[in-house]
C-alpha cells in the first residue's frame, strides 16, 4: 500500500496506527527513512505515546555498539535507514532472526526521495529484504508514505517489486495559500562574455525574510545549500540589527519612524503582500491555493517602540532569526524547532532537512530560494506554511537558471499540473550486479530467487560468474570472496573507491566523496562544505584517494567545468521529430574537468576561471539525442546563424529544463552538441545520464521530448537578455567557457525541430 498525499495530511497517523497495533499483537515493525533526523523525530513521537509494550529504538550509524545487541534481541519497532539495512542488518540477518520471524510491517517513509540511482539501489535493497524475510517465514506488509506523486502505485511497484494499492485522496483541512513567483532583477554587474548578472536568490531571500519578520510574520526560508542557509540567516540578522540600531534613538512616544526599510523599499515602510487575479490562461492553483502575482506596492509604517520594554524587544530582533540544517546536533535542532513553534524565533533559514516530515507547524510564510527540483518538493515546502489551517504565503524566488526563468514566466507549468513521476531504474546492471553479489553472500541465490530481482537478472548473473565475483554450482550461485559483498555497492554515490576528505591541519576525517564526484566537488581549489563549515581544497590526490582541505571563509563559491566527447554505441529507439529525428540509446562519454569558475556569493559576480589538470573519465550510460538533416541546417546557415553556437545554446537550455520532466538535478545529467557528429553525420545534440549504466532521466526526456523541447524554446525566448545569460543559455559547468553561443539561432533551431512535431501533451 502507498499513501501519496500532501503535507500535514495525516500520513504518519495512517501507518502508526496499524504499526503499533502489530507490536501490541506480538509482531515487529521495520521503519525506513532517508535521513537520521526524521528517524529521531519519529522516535520522539513514539515515546510520547507512552505505550509500555512498544519497544522502539533507532538503529543507525550513531547507535552505540552496546545498545545494538539489546535492539536486535528486544526492540519490536526498529527505525533505520537504507544504508544500515544494506551494510549491517541484511548481511547479519542471522543475528536478527527473532525480529525477522515476527516482522509484520515494513514502513517506507518519505519514499518520494528514492529516485534516480539512489532509488534504484534502495529498490534492490528492498528485494533483498523480502528474500531474507521469506527465509524466516514472514511475509510483511509494505506500507509506503510519499508526498504527492504522479502514478504513485506504479512507482511503488518498481521500488518494492510488489503489487500496490494506492491512496491519493486527501481530505485534510487546509487554509488558502497565496503562491508568488518572484524574479530578482538584472544588475549592472557583467559576467562571462559580458552577460548581465541577476541578483542572487539568497540575497533576495534575506531581504524578504527581514521584511516578513519585521511584520511579525513567522517565516521559513528554504535554501538549497547549508552555506546558503547560513548566509541568508546572517544577512537577515545584520539587517535587523541595523533596524534595531536606527530605532534605538527613536523617542518612545508612538510617533512615526523614519527608519529605512531593510530591503530597499520606501523609507519608513514595509512591503505587505497582496494578490492580483491570475490571467485566465494560467491554469489553476492546487486545491486550497490562491494563484497570483505578488505585489509589494502596499506599505505599512515600520512600528516604533511605545515603551521601554518594547524598545528592548526591538533590540533583540536579530536573535529572532536562526539557521537550521542537518549538520547540527540533534539537541540543537530540537531547540530550534521548539523555538519556532513557540514564536521566540520568527524566521528560520533551512536546507531541505526540514522538508522531510519534521514537525514544525504554525508558520505564516515560506520563502523558497530557487526551484527545489520537483513540483512535489515545491508543494511539500510550500505546505509548511498554514499547517494549522490558517491562510499562508509561499514565495518561489527564481535563481539565475534556465528552469527558474521558465517557471516564473510560465506559471501554467506549475499550477493545475500533476506532479512528476518518480524515475528509477532497478534493472540497471551497474546497480543490480553488486546487489546480486550481496544477496548471494547473505543466502546463496537459486533459480527461484531470480524473478524477485527482475528480468535482467540471468544475464547479469552470467557476467558476474565470468568476472569471478560469483561461483555457479548445481545448488545455485555463491559468493566466495573474503571481502564484504556490500562494499561493491555505493548506494548514495556513483561507484568507484571513495575519496577521503581530510582536514590537513589536524588529520581529522571529515567525510568521503565518491570517486566520480570528486573531480567536480573536491578538486584543488574547490570550496567544500561540511556540516555548515567552509573549507578550501588544498590538494586532490586521486592515487592516494584523499583530498586535503583547510578551514577558510572565502566570499565566493566554485563550479567545476568540463569538456566532453561522446560516441554512440547503440540506438535503442527512435522516431521522427519534425524534419529531424529523435533517438534514445547507449553511449560512451569521455569527460575531463579542465577548470573551475569562481563566483562571488552575494552578487553572483564572476571572479575568474582557474585551470585544472585532471585525468579524463569514461562513462557508459544512456542518452537522448536529436539530429537535423543537412537541408535544414543549410537553411539556418544561410540566415546567418552560428550553427555550432545555436546547437550549444539549445543543449545548455535543454539540460536546464529536463528536471521539469524527470526528477533529477541538472548536475545529474550532461550534454554534448556538435555541428557534425562522427557517428550520426549530422548536426546533433545529446543529453545523457551522468551515472554509469543510466538512471532513467534521458529515457524520460525521450518520452516527453516535444513538451521538453517546447519548454526549452520558451525559456530561451522569455529571458529579457539580448545575447544570452545564465538565466537562459549559459551554463556554469561549460568547459568551453560558454563559447560559442547563439541565442537567436537556438530559438530558430528549436522552431525548426518542433515545426511538425506532435502537439505538446
Amino acid at each position: 500500500m502507498i499513501i501519496s498525499t500532501g503535507t500535514a495530511s495525516g500520513k504518519s497517523l495512517a501507518y502508526l496506527t496499524p504499526a503499533v497495533a502489530s507490536c501490541l499483537d506480538g509482531g515487529t515493525v521495520l521503519y525506513l527513512t532517508p535521513t537520521k533526523a526524521l528517524a529521531a523525530d519519529q522516535l520522539r513521537g513514539l515515546r510520547e505515546l507512552r505505550v509500555t509494550q512498544l519497544r522502539a529504538a533507532c538503529f543507525d550509524g550513531d547507535t552505540p555498539f552496546e545498545e545494538r545487541t539489546w535492539i536486535r534481541q528486544h526492540a519490536n519497532y526498529v527505525l533505520t535507514n537504507p544504508d544500515m539495512l544494506h551494510r549491517s542488518i541484511l548481511p547479519r540477518h542471522a543475528q536478527w532472526s527473532s525480529f525477522f520471524r515476527r516482522l509484520r510491517m515494513v514502513v517506507v517513509d518519505e519514499c518520494h526521495g528514492y529516485r534516480g540511482v539512489f532509488g534504484s539501489h534502495v529498490a534492490q535493497i528492498l528485494r533483498r529484504l523480502r528474500r531474507v524475510c521469506a527465509r524466516y517465514g514472514s511475509q510483511p506488509v509494505f506500507l509506503l508514505a510519499s508526498a504527492t506523486a504522479s502514478e504513485p502505485g506504479a512507482f511503488a511497484m518498481r521500488l518494492t517489486g510488489l503489487e500496490m494499492a494506492e491512496v491519493t485522496s486527501d481530505g485534510s483541512p487546509k487554509g488558502a495559500t497565496t503562491i508568488a513567483l518572484w524574479e530578482p532583477p538584472l544588475t549592472e554587474l557583467r559576467g562571462e562574455r559580458g552577460a548581465p548578472v541577476r541578483r542572487t536568490a539568497t540575497a533576495e531571500a534575506a531581504d524578504l525574510l527581514t521584511d516578513l519578520v519585521l511584520a511579525k510574520v513567522r517565516t521559513l526560508a528554504f535554501v538549497r545549500s547549508r552555506r546558503g542557509a547560513e548566509t541568508v540567516a546572517l544577512t537577515a540578522r545584520a539587517k535587523l540589527a541595523d533596524v534595531a540600531f536606527s530605532l534605538a534613538g527613536t523617542p518612545v512616544d508612538g510617533s512615526s519612524s523614519t527608519a529605512s526599510a531593510p530591503a530597499g523599499g520606501n523609507p519608513g515602510a514595509l512591503p505587505t503582500p497582496s494578490t492580483t487575479p491570475p490571467p485566465s490562461d494560467q491554469g489553476t492553483a492546487p486545491p486550497g491555493s490562491e494563484q497570483g502575482a505578488l505585489s509589494w506596492g502596499a506599505s505599512v509604517p515600520v512600528p516604533v517602540p511605545e515603551s521601554e520594554s518594547e524598545s528592548a524587544d526591538w533590540a533583540a530582533l536579530p536573535d529572532r532569526i536562526a539557521a537550521y540544517r542537518a549538520g547540527y546536533l540533534a539537541e540543537d535542532r530540537r531547540l530550534l524547532e521548539k523555538a519556532l513553534r513557540s514564536g521566540s524565533i520568527m524566521g528560520l533559514a533551512t536546507t531541505n532537512a526540514l522538508e522531510l516530515g519534521v514537525d514544525v507547524s504554525g508558520l505564516d510564510a515560506v520563502l523558497i530560494a530557487g526551484w527545489p527540483g520537483t513540483r512535489a518538493s515545491l508543494w511539500q515546502q510550500a505546505g509548511r506554511a498554514g499547517r494549522d489551517g490558517q491562510e499562508a504565503l509561499a514565495v518561489l524566488i527564481a535563481r539565475d537558471d534556465p528552469l527558474d526563468t521558465y517557471l516564473v514566466h510560465h506559471p501554467q507549468a506549475l499550477f493545475g499540473q500533476p506532479v512528476e513521476a518518480i524515475v528509477l531504474d532497478p534493472d540497471n546492471p551497474y546497480v543490480l550486479g553488486p546487489h546480486l553479489c550481496a544477496a548471494a553472500a547473505e543466502i546463496p541465490l537459486t533459480d527461484a530467487d531470480l524473478p524477485v530481482f527482475g528480468p535482467t537478472t540471468p544475464n547479469v548473473l552470467d557476467d558476474l560468474v565470468t568476472e569471478g565475483l560469483l561461483r555457479k554450482r548445481p545448488a545455485g550461485w555463491f559468493w566466495t570472496k573474503r571481502e564484504r559483498a556490500t562494499d561493491l555497492a555505493d548506494i548514495r554515490g556513483g561507484g568507484g573507491a571513495p575519496i577521503q576528505v581530510v582536514e590537513s591541519a589536524t588529520g581529522r576525517l571529515l567525510g568521503s566523496v565518491d570517486e566520480p564526484s570528486a573531480h567536480t566537488t573536491v578538486h584543488t581549489g574547490a570550496v567544500y562544505l561540511h556540516q555548515g563549515e567552509t573549507y578550501l581544497v588544498e590538494l586532490l590526490d586521486l592515487e592516494a584517494g584523499v583530498a586535503l582541505v583547510g578551514g577558510a571563509e572565502p566570499d565566493y563559491t566554485t563550479f567545476a567545468r568540463d569538456v566532453t566527447e561522446i560516441s554512440v554505441l547503440a540506438s535503442l529507439r527512435s522516431h521522427d521529430l519534425g524534419p529531424g529525428s529523435l533517438h534514445f540509446g547507449e553511449v560512451e562519454v569521455t569527460r575531463q574537468v579542465v577548470s573551475y569558475l569562481k563566483r562571488r556569493l552575494q552578487s553572483g559576480e564572476m571572479l575568474g576561471d582557474e585551470p585544472l589538470d585532471l585525468p579524463p573519465r569514461t562513462l557508459r550510460t544512456r542518452a537522448v539525442w536529436w539530429t537535423l538533416p543537412a537541408s535544414e541546417v543549410a537553411a539556418l546557415a544561410e540566415e546567418g546563424f552560428d550553427l555550432g553556437g545555436a546547437a550549444h545554446a539549445a543543449e545548455h537550455a535543454a539540460i536546464g529544463l529536463l528536471p521539469l520532466f524527470a526528477t533529477c538535478d541538472r548536475w545529474d545529467i550532461g550534454g554534448v552538441s556538435t555541428e557534425l557528429h562522427a557517428d550520426t553525420g549530422l548536426l546533433t545534440v545529446f543529453v545523457y545520464d551522468g551515472h554509469e549504466g543510466g538512471a532513467g532521466f534521458a529515457e524520460r526526456g525521450y518520452a516527453r521530448a516535444t513538451d521538453w523541447l517546447t519548454a526549452t524554446r520558451e525559456a530561451i525566448a522569455s529571458c529579457e537578455c539580448e545575447r544570452g545569460c545564465p538565466s537562459c543559455i549559459q551554463s556554469p559547468k561549460c568547459g568551453n567557457g560558454n563559447e560559442p553561443l547563439d541565442k537567436r539561432g537556438a530559438i530558430h533551431l528549436l522552431d525548426t525541430l518542433l515545426r511538425s512535431a506532435p502537439a505538446a501533451s
